[in-house]
């Protein structure tokens, strides 16, 4: 799973640099094997459409932006396919939007576009769908949508492919050095990034790491390294030591629980107290009303939810048995009260351990 910004896809003068296409393109024919294949998340749509529509910059509001990427998505997706056309291979376009991973039958169905473009001389080429999006559903940046795109795929590397060397333990452009191998996470780790953002891109390493954390939590690899240069994936393919390698949370969850827990975008939070937080982390408990302290946010049955200790850190996330209106009138009573509350009972648990998924640790 590679992923490109619109800093390694530009040129100096912030115009679309064909060559990096061109080179790209090359190297994910070389890295495809029977046993590998290759998905390419790449922004540049906007960046692609801006010469076309006459603009000097990037857009700021919305409806410009929405027009540069339609105008210059067609532009990218036609430079990838005559790129990758001399190799023997073709660019298939893919659109994702937040909707698409937050409904479960139009996710499954990406994901089967996907394995089924590996019986073809195909590359998967997926961008955020700008045209229709706004920024209540946005995904946000194409590090996220890289992430959870990556949980479509089986057993995957992700590889972030920035205008930065990898994670330096200082300024890379004076004495920082490129740190190898991380084998845990750590959320210290942000206090090292420093942004890489241009007026063409949306995200500098700070969003980058954010997208790694969830990748470590879901248990997948990820190797942030330098896109502008030539060889990069060659390395990376033959297994050389090549920017910054993240490894993920060893024992890594279902397929279920990865879409619960890194893929669906939550519609509310629920607040548990320190009982229910060790019995969820440490012994694999459900969530009781009892152990609910506060709910935030508006969300029916079955909603997913963010899961927070009291003071206020995300630790897990899950599909709600109550609607938040319930949950409200129910949080902190014993089972045996809510029937009276509530003239029945929903269900023994707030979210089940089945519809649980751990996403980062609890404390630190």
């Amino acid at each position: 799973m590679v992923k490109v910004g619109t800093n390694v896809l530009s040129g100096p003068d912030g115009r679309p640099n064909r060559e990096r296409i061109v080179s790209l393109s090359r190297q994910i024919a070389r890295a495809r094997t029977n046993d590998r294949a290759v998905v390419l998340v790449s922004s540049g749509a906007v960046g692609a459409g801006l010469d076309l529509l006459g603009l000097d910059r990037r857009p700021t509001d919305l409806a410009h932006l929405q027009a540069a990427a339609a105008a210059g998505q067609a532009r990218l997706i036609r430079w990838y396919d005559e790129s990758l056309r001399t190799h023997g291979l073709r660019a298939a376009q893919i659109l994702l939007g937040a909707d698409d991973f937050r409904d479960r039958t139009r996710y499954l169905n990406a994901r089967n576009t996907l394995a089924t473009l590996r019986e073809f001389a195909a590359v998967p080429i997926v961008n955020e769908n700008d045209t229709v999006s706004t920024a209540e559903i946005s995904l946000g940046d194409n590090d996220r949508l890289a992430v959870m795109t990556a949980g479509l795929v089986p057993e995957p590397l992700l590889i972030l492919l920035t205008s930065a060397p990898g994670l330096c333990d200082g300024d890379p452009e004076k004495d920082g050095n490129v740190i190898s191998l991380i084998e845990r996470w750590d959320d210290g780790l942000f206090r090292l990034a420093r942004s890489t953002g241009t007026r063409l891109g949306t995200g500098g390493m700070a969003s980058k790491l954010e997208a790694v954390r969830d990748a470590a939590a879901a248990g997948v690899d990820t190797i942030l390294a330098d896109g502008r240069e030539d060889d990069v994936l060659d390395r990376i393919a033959d297994g050389q030591p090549v920017g910054t390698l993240i490894r993920g949370e060893p024992g890594a969850p279902t397929a279920w629980k990865r879409w619960i827990g890194f893929t669906l975008l939550p519609a509310g939070e629920i607040t548990v107290d320190a009982g229910a937080v060790r019995a969820l982390t440490e012994r694999g408990r459900s969530l009781l009303p009892i152990g609910v302290t506060d709910v935030a946010g508006e969300f029916p049955r079955g909603g997913p939810v963010r899961i927070l200790t009291v003071g206020g850190r995300e630790f897990a996330r899950g599909l709600s048995n109550y609607s938040s209106n319930e949950l409200r009138r129910v949080a902190g009573r014993r089972t045996d009260q809510i029937a009276e509350l509530l003239g029945g009972v929903p269900d023994d648990t707030v979210v089940h351990r089945d519809n649980l998924t751990l996403t980062r640790p609890a404390a630190g």
